[in-house]
């Protein structure tokens, strides 16, 4: 399954481009070149550390920054992001502070799960980002619980869920896609389809001629955009979070992209994927396709490129060298909130 003739794709003229973003439409391209190469930058940084002891583990989005960096800002505030393995970037792009997430990834003393959670689970409070949990699929129905929430109390918020394709196999996929079909809520669901659960590819998981199809037994709108093209999927999150926030009912949209790094850093993809995968998905990487078309239209040359990724370096090292000189949580803080100091009070009528 590839990005191919069904696929939503959006022609590269700037009169186009401008049409799908709108008057900022520069700025918009630029700071998304910006946020994908700060993106890149980190996971390769991390990536480096973990096969050096000093994290323990990482799973990288290389491959995956259109749609994390599109939905960080595509979305408003009011929006919930609750995210699979690799939408930290979203958070980052909302306004969670990298030096934050440098410290949950050490997960130091200044983590604010204080390294109770695995490194690439945070949360972020402040921008709406919820912990993810290993458990495949979960984040499906809880997205579809915080959405009747927000119905319940008339909030413009809309859920935003992620989650790969193997997800669209567990029971959580139909429980939340159901609630949001038979409620419409204000969910939006969005799998980002890089072609493998881990070790299995996406066609010995399921017959549907597309994971998008799926949608429409739910009663919901799916359709599938080409993952590595920044504006088609800026253009496809915009639209439908402006539907769906108008009162309009749940929708799905496949992101069909390529899995450019192992699943994990606990990973060996040399013993299942073809040969020449590495290859396929290099010639389908979103960041080069989107400089590309920057320098092709006069928006980026040689010294642009360089001054962006040295920021994005400086900017990745200095976070880094932050949290890894932030002492180790105190042992004292194992047992903070967990347990009570005392009882809770009784409610009134209680014997």
């Amino acid at each position: 399954m590839t990005p191919a003739a069904d696929t939503e794709r959006l022609p590269y003229t700037p009169d186009q481009v401008a049409e799908a973003l709108g008057r900022s439409w520069r700025t918009t391209l630029l700071t998304a070149h910006r946020w994908m190469v700060l993106g890149r930058t980190l996971d390769s940084r991390m990536q480096a550390l973990q096969r050096q002891g000093r994290v323990g583990f990482y799973g990288a989005a290389t491959g995956q920054e259109a749609v994390n960096v599109a939905a960080g800002l595509a979305t408003t505030p009011d929006d919930w992001i609750f995210p699979g393995l690799r939408e930290q970037l979203v958070a980052l792009v909302r306004g969670h502070d990298l030096v934050a997430y440098a410290h949950h990834l050490f997960g130091d003393a200044r983590d604010p799960a204080v390294g109770r959670n695995m490194p690439c689970h945070p949360s972020a409070r402040e921008v709406h980002y919820v912990s993810m949990s290993s458990v495949i699929g979960t984040q499906v129905s809880h997205a579809a619980g915080l959405a009747y929430g927000l119905r319940l109390r008339r909030d413009r918020g809309v859920a935003v869920a992620f989650f790969g394709d193997g997800a669209t196999s567990s029971n959580d996929f139909h429980a939340g896609m159901n609630l949001a079909g038979v409620f419409g809520l204000p969910v939006l669901f969005c799998c980002t389809n890089n072609q493998w659960a881990i070790s299995i590819p996406v066609d010995r998981q399921t017959a549907a001629p597309t994971l998008a199809s799926k949608a429409r037994e739910y009663g919901l709108d799916g359709r599938r955009v080409d993952g590595t093209d920044l504006v088609a999927v800026y253009r496809a999150l915009a639209e439908s979070l402006a539907r769906i926030r108008a009162g309009g009912p749940a929708e799905m949209i496949e992101f069909v992209l390529y899995r450019m790094t192992p699943h994990s850093s606990s990973d060996d993809p040399g013993r299942y994927q073809p040969g020449d995968w590495a290859a396929r998905a290099r010639a389908h990487d979103p960041l080069d396709r989107l400089e590309r078309w920057l320098r092709e239209n006069g928006m980026m040359d040689d010294a642009a490129s360089a001054r962006v990724r040295a920021d994005a370096d400086d900017t990745v090292r200095a976070a880094i060298r932050t949290a890894e000189s932030t002492p180790a949580p105190a042992p004292s803080t194992l047992t903070e909130g967990v347990f009570r100091d005392s009882a809770p009070a009784p409610l009134a009528g209680d014997p």
